[in-house]
């Protein structure tokens, strides 16, 4: 038995709190995450630092905000002189497994990592790079609503296959890091793909799944919607579907099915551990790299600072965890010094977040989280501030938007123009642009942008860096010139997708449909600032 003990880190795609039963869903059937969080610590109030998948992982990973590394989008690469908790872990004396998704940008396909076992579901190119000079009513992709209005089972996916394999090495890695001799402490990543879109689950767990809930927050007109909501509005496609509430429906069943799955998932790696007897010596963890507006204010996918978007969950347990729940604010940058601290080590080097431990000790932590993004839809440099009850949402050259999560959890009512709440205001906004100047991370996005864009559409032969776990990985799951992700993965499922009729019906709005057809200039709104 090794001293400092063993790190399981489980992590969803896309999965919201909200969606859980341990944080209050009445439809959500979790067992297995909820026996887990009846033993450990449930953080009600935890922040991705990035509300998309690139980012929000680098991020995560490096213990560093996104404006530190230069990770911008989906399309921007960790580089390989930046430490990650892979390092950090090994020089704590851990063996580092990761095994399932992380989306690294770049021929540096390990960071820091001693082995793989798995391909990733994403390409490894740089291909998703958002363009602001396309404006913000840039739509990156035609199929970007397919995964809502063609919501529904199936026989079998692609991302169970994705899920199925990732479960398997997972637990395959705990057997066989149960065999080594060497006292050597483990860290292990297991990632997931689900419950990301398009919203479609095994016909079993669709019927396990039963009626969902519905939004609690319905469709906002457009013309109410707030600028980052009306740019993500026109980035999502949104104009070019109708979601019926039958889609709606069939989506957030979807969703909780594949919910159950991940909970199936995370019970085999419990039980793993159980059989081996390093369950009594391995810290468990349990997260997301962002949340899903999932029809909440009318709205689909991340990218969004709203809660659903932006909050995800974070359940700890294991030896030295107690049991019960933690309502600081924290965020996905707190892991790495909290994962160095549980291998008895400090991180000197330059770190944004900091560890949980003191909290699971009965001390206090900064109750702060920020998060950025710069990628499409507004344009613009954005950041997000949660600091205690209160949320700020800065949107460079737009009116400020101010929360008071306590009172108004749905995020309903904008405070920002309340007198009273002048001084919070304030010393929110002191937090956002301590450090930051949205000019500045403006020109840096800008230039990287321009750059990647240009590597991007040279002509001839392109970069291969897919990491190959065997043979033909590199032509697996989702890959460039494949369709884009829900054409892949709604190509790949069974039956096939050309026998599920999309739902095509009229846009939503005259107006929308004219400013798209050139017959109306771009409202000012939609202008970048």
């Amino acid at each position: 038995m090794t001293t400092e003990p063993n790190i399981l880190m489980i992590m969803a795609d896309q999965l919201a709190a909200q969606a859980l039963a341990v944080y209050g869903n009445s439809t959500s059937i979790t067992p297995n995450l909820d026996r887990l969080a009846d033993k450990g610590t449930v953080f009600e109030n935890c922040y991705s630092n990035y509300p998309l998948c690139v980012p929000s992982r680098a991020s995560m990973l490096s213990g560093r905000l996104t404006p530190a590394i230069g990770v911008w989008d989906n399309g921007s690469e960790l580089t390989s002189q930046q430490p990650t908790m892979a390092h950090h872990m090994r020089n704590a004396g851990y063996h580092t497994v990761l095994t399932g998704k992380m989306h690294f940008i770049g021929p540096d396909q390990m960071h820091g990592f001693d082995e793989r076992r798995t391909t990733d579901v994403y390409p490894a190119e740089i291909e998703w790079v958002a363009d602001w000079t396309a404006g913000a009513s840039f739509v990156p992709s035609a199929t970007a609503m397919n995964g809502v209005v063609e919501a529904g089972s199936a026989i079998r996916t692609l991302q169970e296959d994705y899920d199925e394999e990732v479960g398997y090495n997972a637990e395959q890695a705990i057997f066989d890091l149960a065999r080594r001799d060497d006292g050597c402490p483990w860290f292990q990543i297991a990632s997931f793909t689900s419950p990301h879109t398009p919203f479609v689950c095994a016909v079993d767990y669709w019927d396990r799944a039963g009626e969902p809930d519905l939004p609690r927050v319905g469709k906002i007109p457009f013309e109410d919607l707030d600028y980052f909501s009306k740019a993500l509005f026109f980035a999502h496609g949104r104009h070019r579907h109708r979601v019926t509430e039958d889609a709606l429906r069939h989506a957030r069943r979807a969703y909780y099915g594949m919910i159950i799955f991940i909970d199936d998932l995370v019970g085999r790696l419990v039980s793993a551990l159980e059989k081996t007897g390093q369950d009594k010596n391995t810290v468990i963890v349990f997260t997301s790299d962002h949340g899903e507006m999932l029809g909440e204010r009318g709205m689909w996918f991340k990218q969004s600072f709203f809660d659903w978007s932006a909050r995800v969950p974070l359940i700890m347990a294991g030896p030295g965890i107690p049991a019960g729940r933690q309502d600081e604010v924290v965020s996905l940058v707190d892991l790495l010094p909290t994962f160095a601290a549980i291998g008895s080590r400090t991180v000197n080097l330059p770190c944004d977040g900091v560890s949980l431990l003191p909290l699971l000790e009965g001390g206090t932590g900064r109750d702060v989280a920020i998060s950025d993004y710069s990628g499409i839809g507004p344009c613009v440099p954005a950041r997000m501030v949660r600091q205690g009850q209160w949320k700020l949402i800065y949107t460079h050259g737009q009116p400020p938007l101010l929360f008071d999560m306590v009172e108004d959890p749905d995020e309903r009512t904008n405070l920002a123009d309340d007198p009273a709440q002048g001084q919070v205001l304030a010393r929110l906004l002191d937090i956002c642009l301590d450090g930051w100047d949205p000019d500045d991370i403006a020109m840096r996005v800008l230039e990287s942008q321009s750059q990647r864009l240009f590597v991007k559409n040279t002509p001839g032969a392109k970069s291969d860096w897919a990491f190959r776990a065997r043979t033909n990985d590199g032509e697996r799951y989702v890959r460039i010139g494949s369709g884009g992700v829900d054409g892949t993965k709604a190509a790949a499922r069974l039956p096939r997708a050309d026998v599920v009729a999309p739902h095509f019906p009229p846009i939503e709005a005259e107006k929308i449909a004219a400013i798209l057809n050139g017959n109306e200039p771009l409202p000012d709104y939609l202008r970048r600032a």
